[in-house]
């Protein structure tokens, strides 16, 4: 990621300066977790894609500029944000529906619509058990009020039968993630990522399927970085370097 810009926002390139994202320059910004997010969806060409959270608009732009065709929309409750990812949108020449509102009451014309591909970040913190943040923004992302169970319930109900929720957040939480999923969500997978081989992960990726019946599949960890510095001097691994550099998609193994 590349950033320049003045006090207020910086304009940060993404995805080997395919997608640029303005962003505030304080308060939450959107990093190489987003991209993970998008690369993780395994939307094809012509599907319907909605980010609850969808902040700047970071992941769900990336997808779109991963896998064109797509028509993308994102449910944001802070105005100043979903503004920027309309700006985004247009910035990128991305056609994207954004929606103001609470993952827990979204607004009626959201609610009427269904989607292929869900995806979310939620906050990776329970406010309950954590700081808040001296920027709005930036606590709600971190631990906003809505719990898990409200994020995920929304995604089941803005999914078609056989359409696919891809979330990402912390390793720690995935006994609130398996506890909070609504019974219509089936198929689960969930593929951790480490910092380095042979290191407890920290961070991991879940899809599941409206509807889906499949067995529970906990896949291999993966690693981000490796011991070889790429040409930007980033030392991540080569699965990670592809997805972040060039929009390929995470490896589900």
């Amino acid at each position: 990621m590349e950033s320049t810009g003045d006090s207020d926002t910086t304009l940060d390139a993404f995805l080997g300066g395919r997608l640029r994202i303005r962003q505030p320059a304080r308060g939450f910004r959107s990093g190489q977790d987003a991209i993970l997010l998008a690369a993780a969806v395994p939307a094809r060409t012509g599907e319907c894609a909605l980010e609850l959270g969808c902040g700047a608009g970071a992941a769900i732009l990336a997808l779109g500029t991963r896998v064109p065709g797509l028509a993308l929309a994102g449910l944001e409750i802070q105005p100043d944000y979903a503004a920027l990812a309309r700006d985004n949108a247009a910035l990128n020449a991305l056609p994207f529906d954004t929606f103001e509102g609470d993952v827990e009451a979204p607004p009626p014309a959201l609610r009427s619509r269904s989607f292929d591909q869900v995806l979310i970040n939620p906050p990776y913190f329970d406010r309950a058990a954590s700081t808040r943040a001296w920027d709005e923004g930036r606590d709600l992302a971190h631990g906003g009020a809505a719990p898990l169970s409200a994020w995920l319930g929304s995604a089941a109900r803005r999914l078609r039968p056989g359409g696919t929720l891809t979330l990402i957040q912390r390793m720690a939480r995935l006994p609130d993630l398996v506890a909070a999923l609504p019974p219509t969500l089936g198929s689960l997978e969930i593929l951790p990522l480490a910092a380095r081989e042979g290191e407890p992960p920290g961070t991991l990726l879940l899809r599941a399927r409206k509807g889906g019946r499949a067995p529970f599949r906990l896949r291999a960890a993966l690693p981000l970085h490796g011991d070889r510095r790429q040409s930007d001097g980033k030392d991540f691994s080569d699965w990670a370097a592809r997805v972040l550099r060039d929009g390929a998609p995470v490896p589900w193994k």
